[in-house]
């Protein structure tokens, strides 16, 4: 399994817009510090108050204003569940990162969350890539 952490200033906040988003969350490992978004069976976001990433990061939490460490990507089944994906989650207060893309076989749109954490919504047909004619 992967458990991916990030920090959130407020949680009630953080819970309110993934729900809006389409997310959803396993409770049991839910409190008021802590929730735990599901992304699929194998992997899980673990969205912490500030005080709490703090201590597990053993150091100052980075703003994600001042950059980027991390794009988190989500796959996506088909290109209308990317759009599906961000349009609600821009409906629930998430801004646009950068410009959507499309690449006839790779289909991107991003987002960045209430935190300004940046997320990526892709879709990918590999049988679509263009096949090299040198190769």
């Amino acid at each position: 399994m992967m458990f991916v952490n990030l920090a959130v200033a407020d949680v009630d906040k953080a819970r309110d817009f993934f729900t809006r988003a389409g997310f959803s969350f396993d409770e049991m490992f839910c409190d008021p510090g802590t929730l735990c978004m599901t992304i699929n069976e194998k992997t899980k976001v673990m969205l912490l108050h500030r005080r709490r990433f703090a201590g597990y990061s053993a150091g100052p939490v980075a703003d994600p204003d001042d950059g980027r460490e991390v794009l988190l990507a989500l796959e996506a089944g088909s290109r209308a569940e990317v759009d599906r994906r961000v349009d609600a989650a821009l409906e629930a207060g998430a801004t646009e990162l950068r410009p959507g893309e499309d690449l006839g076989f790779l289909y991107t749109r991003t987002f960045r969350d209430l935190d300004g954490h940046g997320w990526e919504v892709l879709f990918m047909d590999p049988g679509a890539i263009p096949q090299d004619a040198d190769s």
